[in-house]
């Protein structure tokens, strides 16, 4: 009995140690599979091809500070009341147009005062003229004497001095009273008006504020690659995103014709500085943007786009390939895995950005989102319009 007890004992013990090791090679067979599976993995990414393709590109801006060059204030040039306003505000006005009456009640007591002066000084003049006269006749005759004939002569002289000093300050007050007319120091629009008739005014203030909106500009910094390929006079288009932005600092009025949100308003490069044929790693580039629809004026704006009217060729890719906003890297597919790659990029259109360098015409990036992928990763690539890449 104890012989059968003992062959089962030993018979257990074999059926177990042949589950152990049945398990044992069950689980490392399962761990080979594994692994050649997930070396045999493959993930599958969308991808497109980096090409030459003509593109616009657009320049999204925060903040653009739009500026006038013709801004000035009409200025009170003595003192006085004002005792007129011809303009109002938004009143279009000329270079030169007065604009205001100033009353400066001493100047018109000073031109008659110097008036007077006048009439002495010429009674005073003939007078010494003709005295001077008779000594000359008499010193021909020897019939005075030098001193006499040079007092005469000095005292013509300084009586011809006199006038003119009379006429002098004469002519300073007339330009005294011409200055009691206030004018406009541009073509432009009444923006603000400082002074109302009635108030009293000193010499140098400000009066009105005179501003020309039809032309405003505003200068952006770039990089000396993105630079060379502008020129003076290329034109872009300026667009908002929204109405709210247009609002009115100085209230001027509206053009006839203009869209509103929908108005577009043309650009040019007026200036590059330095100018491209000199070396620099940064450039300013000054733009001027045609206002005649009358919607903007000078301040601050956002939420602006800057776009160019004319498409140009560049090796590009779309702009999905980017992996985050600085936009200076992408994952490469070689056929087989993928390479994260530095790239230095320009500008882009919304879809697809310029590459200046980092990539050649055919490589394949991948569009897919870049998130958990690495370099080395094995992948298949399903390009734009159906092609597949990769094992």
């Amino acid at each position: 009995m104890k012989k059968f007890y003992i062959i089962g004992l030993v018979f257990i013990l074999i059926c177990a140690m042949a589950l152990v090791g049945y398990g044992t090679y069950l689980n490392k067979a399962g761990e080979n599979q594994i692994t050649e599976r997930m070396e045999s993995r493959r993930i599958p990414l969308q991808g497109d091809i980096a090409k030459f393709r003509s593109i616009r590109p657009v320049l999204t801006l925060d903040t653009v500070n739009l500026y006038s060059e013709e801004m000035a204030d009409a200025v009170a040039l003595i003192d006085g009341r004002l005792e007129s306003a011809y303009v109002t505000k938004n009143s279009n006005v000329r270079e030169g147009q007065v604009i205001f009456t100033i009353v400066n009640e001493e100047i018109a007591l000073k031109i008659q005062q110097a008036d007077s002066s006048i009439l002495r000084a010429e009674a005073q003049l003939a007078q010494a003229k003709s005295n001077y006269a008779r000594y000359t006749r008499l010193r021909d005759r020897n019939a005075t004497s030098v001193e006499k004939f040079e007092e005469a002569q000095m005292s013509f002289q300084a009586s011809e001095a006199a006038l003119m000093e009379a006429r002098a300050v004469k002519q300073q007050l007339l330009v005294q009273e011409a200055r009691q007319q206030v004018v406009a120091p541009l073509n432009g629009e009444v923006l603000i008006m400082y002074r109302q008739p009635g108030a009293y005014v000193t010499a140098g203030t400000p009066i009105a504020l005179i501003g020309n909106f039809q032309r405003l500009f505003f200068s952006l910094p770039l990089d000396n690659r993105t630079a060379q390929r502008l020129s003076v006079s290329r034109n872009f288009e300026l667009n908002f995103h929204n109405s709210r932005a247009l609002r009115k600092a100085y209230d001027t009025d509206y053009a006839a014709g203009n869209l509103g949100d929908k108005q577009v308003f043309p650009v040019y490069i007026r200036e590059i500085m330095p100018a491209l044929s000199e070396p620099a790693a940064m450039r300013k580039v000054l733009f001027e943007v045609d206002n005649r629809a009358g919607l903007l004026e000078q301040q601050a704006y956002g939420g602006v786009d800057l776009a160019e009217t004319v498409p140009h060729r560049a090796l590009t890719i779309p702009l999905a390939a980017m992996n985050d906003s600085s936009h200076d890297t992408v994952f490469v597919f070689d056929g087989e895995t993928i390479e994260r790659r530095k790239v230095e990029a320009g500008a882009d259109d919304g879809s697809f950005i310029e590459v200046f360098s980092g990539l050649a015409e055919g490589d394949i990036v991948v569009t897919s989102a870049s998130k958990g992928l690495e370099s080395g990763m094995k992948v298949t690539v399903n390009l734009v319009g159906g092609e597949s890449r990769g094992r």
